[in-house]
C-alpha cells in the first residue's frame, strides 16, 4: 500500500510539474496584462499585479494608440465572427454529406475519392498561395470576407470529411438498409436517421473548425487587408506598430483578448471533443 501511494504521489508531482510548465507562459501574460509599464519594468516576471489596472485591455480593445498607430482588436472580432460562423457550418454540412456517401453508399472509385479529398490535408499551404490569389481575383473575392469563407471552407473540407466518414462506419448498414425499405432516398435518410445519430462527431467537427479558423493567420495576412483582416492578423498588427518601448502589458491583453474564444470553447466542451473522437476511432 505505501508503494502505491508513493507511485501516486509521485505521479501527480510529475504531472503537475508538466502543468506547471505549460501554464507558465498563460500566468505571465495574465500578470502583465493586468500592470502598468512601470510595475513591469521594475518588478519580477511573476509578480503578482499589487496594484491591477484594467487600461491595457482597454487599449487593446479598443484603440491603442503607440507611436503613430492607434490599433484596436474590437472591430475585428466581428470580421472573424462573420468568416468563422459560416465557414464551419458550411464545411461541416459538406463533410457530413461526403462522409455518409463514401462509408454507406459503395461506388466505382469511392476509395478514390476519398483519398484524392484527403490528399488536402497533406498540401502545404504555402505552396497553394499563388494559385489561390489568382482565383480569388478572377472570382471577385479577393482583398474581402468573402474570400476567406470560400477558402475555409474548401480547406476545411478534407477534415470533416475523414471525421464523419470514420464515425459512420460505425453505423450498422442494416440501418440503411432498413430505410431504403421504408422507401428513404438518400437526403431523407441522412437528414432525419444519420445526421441526428452524428452529434458527438458535430461537435468535434464545430470545435475543430472554429479553433483551426479563429487561429488562422496565414490566409489572413495574405488575402485580406486593412478593415478586412481576422483577428490573428490584427493582434499581429498591434505588437508591430510598437515604435521605442513595447507596451508588453498591452500586447499581452491583446493576445489574451485574441485567444478567449478559442479558450472557452475548449473548457466548456472540451470533454465532448475526445469522447467524439473516441466515437470515430473503432473503424477507418
Amino acid at each position: 500500500m505505501a508503494v502505491k501511494t508513493l507511485r501516486r504521489i509521485a505521479l501527480y508531482a510529475v504531472l503537475t510539474g508538466f502543468a506547471g510548465f505549460f501554464l507558465f507562459p498563460l500566468v505571465v501574460m495574465v500578470f502583465a496584462s493586468f500592470k502598468d509599464m512601470d510595475a513591469i519594468l521594475h518588478s519580477s516576471i511573476l509578480g503578482v499585479p499589487l496594484n491591477p489596472t484594467l487600461q491595457p485591455w482597454r487599449d487593446a480593445w479598443s484603440s491603442a494608440c503607440i507611436g503613430t498607430s492607434c490599433v484596436g482588436l474590437r472591430g475585428y472580432y466581428l470580421n472573424t465572427i462573420l468568416i468563422v460562423v459560416p465557414s464551419v457550418l458550411v464545411s461541416a454540412l459538406i463533410g457530413a454529406i461526403n462522409g455518409f456517401a463514401l462509408s454507406k453508399f459503395r461506388f466505382y472509385g469511392a476509395n478514390l475519392v476519398y483519398g484524392l479529398i484527403l490528399f488536402g490535408t497533406f498540401a502545404p499551404y504555402q505552396v497553394m498561395l499563388v494559385p489561390i490569389s489568382k482565383m480569388l481575383g478572377m472570382l471577385g473575392l479577393s482583398n474581402g470576407i468573402g474570400g476567406l469563407i470560400l477558402l475555409h471552407t474548401v480547406y476545411g473540407l478534407p477534415m470533416t470529411t475523414m471525421f464523419f466518414r470514420n464515425y459512420f462506419m460505425t453505423v450498422p448498414q442494416d440501418l440503411i438498409k432498413a430505410a431504403r425499405v421504408d422507401g428513404a432516398g438518400f437526403w431523407t435518410t441522412f437528414f432525419l436517421i444519420i445526421l441526428p445519430m452524428a452529434t458527438p462527431m458535430i461537435v468535434v467537427t464545430v470545435i475543430w473548425q472554429f479553433t483551426s479558423i479563429w487561429n488562422d493567420f496565414l490566409f489572413g495576412v495574405s488575402f485580406t487587408s486593412g478593415a478586412n483582416t481576422p483577428i490573428m492578423v490584427a493582434l499581429n498588427n498591434l505588437v508591430s506598430s510598437a515604435g521605442g518601448e513595447r507596451p508588453y502589458n498591452i500586447h499581452m491583453a491583446g493576445a489574451l483578448l485574441s485567444a478567449l474564444p478559442t479558450l472557452v470553447v475548449y473548457l466548456l466542451a472540451g470533454k465532448y471533443f475526445v469522447r467524439g473522437l473516441m466515437a470515430g476511432a473503432v473503424k477507418g
